[in-house]
C-alpha cells in the first residue's frame, strides 16, 4: 500500500469515528432529561430582589453545584433555607433529630421540618418573599419527602407566599407496583 493511499484511508477512518460520536453524542442531548433547577434562565429573573428561602437537600444540584450556591452565584438573596428529613445537607441518618443551625458553608439560616416542626409558621417565613422547593423523590410511599412539600404548599397558601416547585424526575420512574 503507497503511503497516499493509507494516509486516505487513515482519513477516512478518522472521518467515519467522528461523525459516529458526533451522532452519538447528539443522541445523548436529545435524550437527557433537563430538571426544572436547570431552567435557571427560566427561574432566576423572577428570583431577583427578593428574599428567597430554600427548600432543599442534598439532592438539589444544577449540574454538580447544589442549588442554594447556584442561586448565591448568580446574585440571588438566599434568607433562609429548609430542611427536610436526613438535613439539608444530607448528613443525618434516618430518623435522628436535626435542629435548626446555620448552614456551615454559607452562613444561612437552616430551620428544621422535620421531627415535631413539620410544617412552616408565619415566624419562619418572616422577611421572605418566595419560596423555592427542589428535592429529589423516589416515589415510595414510605418516604417523606412528599409530605414535606405538602405542609409547604399549606404553610405557602396560609401565609399568602408564592411557592415555585422545580420539579424533578422520579428515578425509578419505569416502574409501577401496587394500586394505582
Amino acid at each position: 500500500m503507497h503511503l497516499s493511499s493509507m494516509n486516505k484511508t487513515i482519513f477516512i477512518l478518522l472521518l467515519v469515528i467522528n461523525s459516529l460520536a458526533s451522532f452519538a453524542q447528539q443522541k445523548q442531548k436529545a435524550n437527557s432529561v433537563i430538571t426544572g433547577a436547570d431552567r435557571t434562565a427560566v427561574y432566576l429573573p423572577l428570583l431577583k430582589n427578593k428574599n428567597v428561602a430554600v427548600f432543599a437537600n442534598q439532592t438539589s444540584v444544577v449540574g454538580q453545584t447544589h442549588l442554594v450556591d447556584t442561586l448565591l452565584a448568580s446574585g440571588i438573596r438566599v434568607v433562609k433555607i429548609f430542611g427536610p428529613e436526613h438535613g439539608f445537607r444530607g448528613d443525618a441518618d434516618a430518623g435522628e433529630h436535626v435542629s435548626d443551625a446555620k448552614d456551615k458553608k454559607t452562613g444561612i439560616p437552616v430551620i428544621s421540618l422535620y421531627g415535631n416542626h413539620k410544617k412552616p409558621t408565619a415566624d419562619d417565613f418572616k422577611g421572605v418573599d418566595v419560596v423555592v422547593f427542589d428535592i429529589q423523590d423516589v416515589g415510595v410511599r414510605f418516604y417523606t419527602y412528599i409530605s414535606s412539600l405538602e405542609y409547604m404548599v399549606e404553610a405557602c397558601l396560609e401565609n399568602h407566599k408564592p411557592l415555585m416547585i422545580l420539579d424533578r424526575p422520579n428515578p425509578n420512574g419505569f416502574y409501577v407496583d401496587g394500586p394505582v
